[in-house]
């Protein structure tokens, strides 16, 4: 069943690309008000990094799962998984997000100089950068799977990419567990 048209695929991965993109480095620099989400207790503001590495866990599960799925030609478990690691995504941005703005920007890091500026900075930058190239073609092969039926998929570049994006993705959540441990566990 077609749910985007064909023809819209690169321009929908464009703009939502840009739109969340926009979205993000907004709340990350400070630029969203705190005003513009609902206030909520300190316990839940605390809560949500830990709420995220348990989501991001999970994800690298079912972006796992997915890929072993096709890789054994199981179409519907790997549509189910890949569907469900793009929600999982959904929700750690949506926390993620509400926290950035709720609390005015990113929490400082803790622990000594030395490991900011040779541990910290080096990871979380490969973390932001590989989930900023992630984020266009997560769309894309989302968007592709939508617009043909299955048997289609296979003329297009919706394997290829997915093999890409998925390896970023998992990289990406990856550096993103190492980001929490520096931050909430080790300091």
């Amino acid at each position: 069943m077609e749910y985007v048209p064909r023809e819209r695929v690169n321009a929908l991965t464009a703009v939502l690309s840009i739109v969340s993109l926009v979205v993000v480095f907004a709340a990350a620099g400070g630029r969203i008000p705190a005003s513009t989400v609902p206030a909520a207790p300190q316990w839940f503001l605390d809560a949500i990094p830990h709420l995220n590495v348990a989501i991001s866990v999970a994800a690298i599960g079912t972006i796992t799962l997915g890929w072993r799925s096709i890789r054994r030609g199981n179409v519907d478990r790997h549509r189910l998984a890949m569907v469900a690691s793009f929600g999982l995504f959904v929700a750690f941005l949506t926390f993620y997000l509400y926290r950035l703005i709720a609390t005015g920007g990113p929490d400082p890091f803790p622990g000594p100089d030395t490991v900011y500026q040779f541990v910290y900075l080096p990871v979380l930058a490969i973390h932001i950068f590989l989930a900023v190239i992630c984020v266009p073609l997560v769309y894309y092969v989302l968007l592709l799977a939508t617009s043909r039926p299955t048997e289609e998929l296979y003329q297009t570049s919706h394997a290829r990419v997915g093999r890409f994006a998925a390896s970023l993705w998992l990289i990406s959540f990856s550096l993103g567990i190492v980001v929490y441990v520096l931050l909430y566990v080790s300091y």
